[in-house]
């Protein structure tokens, strides 16, 4: 006769295996989803580790393919924020020699075409809004008609 401690021993035992099998058969059933080409198909154990190997090397391939898309944009984005500073420091540099030439923003042109300072105590003084423009445009007077 068997001793009842050897048929618990042997019914945990077998429930412990049970477990372990349908652990592994809902893990396979989860793979075997997450492939796109399995997805809703019954599918051997082997086919599902085939049809996933294969899809894990193609989106490896798709991300090692995007990857080098964003290094190239960042080089590129790298490459078009260099020239904004370069134009940048251009325009800083005209607009500082314009404001210092002779054609200074403080002169003005009057009805007869000859220059005359803003500064001039007898001359019109400038509006706010011609005060708004950039300095390195000429402004002209408009006689009043």
């Amino acid at each position: 006769m068997v001793p009842p401690k050897f048929h618990y021993k042997r019914a945990h035992h077998n429930a412990l295996e049970r477990k372990r099998r349908d652990h592994i058969k809902d893990s396979f059933h989860s793979l075997r989803d997450s492939v796109p080409a399995l997805q809703g198909e019954k599918a051997s154990r082997a086919q599902i580790l085939d049809k996933a190997t294969e899809y894990i090397q193609y989106m490896r391939r798709k991300n090692h393919t995007h990857q080098q898309d964003i290094d190239d944009l960042k080089r590129q984005n790298a490459l078009l924020e260099q020239q904004v500073r370069a134009l940048e420091k251009v325009k800083g540099s005209t607009q500082l020699q314009s404001s210092y030439s002779s054609s200074d923003s403080s002169l003005y042109t009057n009805p007869k075409g000859s220059a005359v300072s803003a500064f001039d105590g007898g001359s019109d003084s400038s509006s706010e809004s011609e005060a708004e423009e950039p300095p390195n445009r000429k402004k002209l007077r408009v006689e009043a008609s």
